[in-house]
């Protein structure tokens, strides 16, 4: 080798030496696993150990993804091949009648509700429209004097009740849309109570104590619905608007009153058939004549079903969940 070309050499193998040092100093500076000057902590090493079973387990989870994915299709053709059941939704509606009957929601009392009534019938009617809509015989349902508290409220908080579907929403009286002679206010005061149905009528649902005076103002034809022949309640023989609505839909699907108030009064209500309130009623008064100190117990009996029936639980729980209507209360 030239003594030109030795400084150039020594000085590439100084570079090399230098680099290569670095290198090693580098790496001696990672951490390790159980070595190094800094020690990885706990939550560290859970870290990775659960990094690794992820990473492991991958083509498992890809794998059960899969399987889901055909036992879903698979129940979905079951869904469709088997209707026998009637749980495929579009093979209920195909079996959809439609009734000829009417009924109104009269909302001609709004000025004498205050805003908390005025919310509670608005979701009343929420609950009307949804089971009509699903109903298997559904009504030709109306809204009538819509406007004031009640659009308001319903502007507020229920934008969507303009898009609403098979409901005519009216802002004039019902006595407006609706011949007299067609009209049946459905009222408890009346003395004329109903035997079946007639579908060629339009029903009128009112919300305030003061439907039979409006009937009889307007010269109308009122009932009411046969409760008081059907049903003995604890609580107080009222029904709220879309009690009354859904009794209807039930009673056309039906033709039964009694299974149509049995399916649609809430269990709080109380209620009983009339035939079994008067057995235990007869059974209770030859109990009370066997017994010792009868008259004591009767009292006893007395103070229970008065609590029962006065309860301030119960009032306020009606209070909350209802706008009552009287139109379904036996006659006093």
């Amino acid at each position: 080798m030239s003594s030109e070309m030795l400084p150039a050499f020594i000085e590439t193998s100084n570079v090399d030496k230098k680099q290569g040092i670095n290198e090693d100093q580098e790496e001696s500076q990672k951490p390790r696993l159980g070595e190094g000057c800094e020690p990885i902590s706990k939550r560290q090493m859970k870290k990775l150990i659960k990094q690794k079973q992820w990473e492991e387990q991958r083509e498992l989870r890809k794998q059960k993804r899969k399987e889901k994915r055909k036992r879903k299709k698979l129940e979905r053709q079951c869904q469709m091949e088997s209707n026998s059941d009637g749980n495929d939704r579009k093979r209920v509606r195909r079996d959809v009648v439609h009734s000829t009957l009417r009924l109104i929601i009269d909302c001609s009392f709004d000025d004498l509700m205050v805003l908390k009534d005025i919310k509670k019938l608005h979701k009343q009617i929420q609950r009307c429209y949804a089971e009509n809509r699903r109903a298997l015989h559904p009504v030709q349902f109306y809204l009538t004097s819509h406007g004031g508290q009640l659009k308001k409220n319903m502007d507020e908080n229920d934008k969507g009740w303009v898009n609403w579907k098979d409901i005519h929403i009216k802002p004039e009286h019902y006595s407006e849309l609706i011949k007299k002679e067609d009209l049946i206010y459905l009222t408890s005061d009346s003395p004329n109570i109903l035997k079946e149905l007639d579908e060629s009528k339009a029903y009128v649902i009112g919300g305030l104590g003061l439907t039979y005076k409006q009937a009889s103002d307007y010269g109308i034809n009122h009932a009411q619905l046969p409760l008081g022949n059907f049903v003995k309640m604890n609580s107080r023989k009222v029904l709220a608007v879309n009690h009354v609505f859904e009794i209807i839909l039930e009673y056309l699907e039906t033709r039964d009153w009694q299974e149509a108030f049995f399916t649609i009064l809430p269990q709080r209500k109380g209620a009983v058939p009339t035939d079994k309130a008067c057995e235990s009623a007869s059974h209770d008064s030859q109990s009370v004549r066997m017994e010792e100190g009868g008259s004591d117990s009767d009292s006893s009996e007395e103070g229970y079903s008065r609590n029962e029936l006065d309860s301030p639980h119960e009032e306020k729980q009606d209070k909350e969940n209802h706008t009552e209507s009287t139109v379904n209360s036996l006659p006093h």
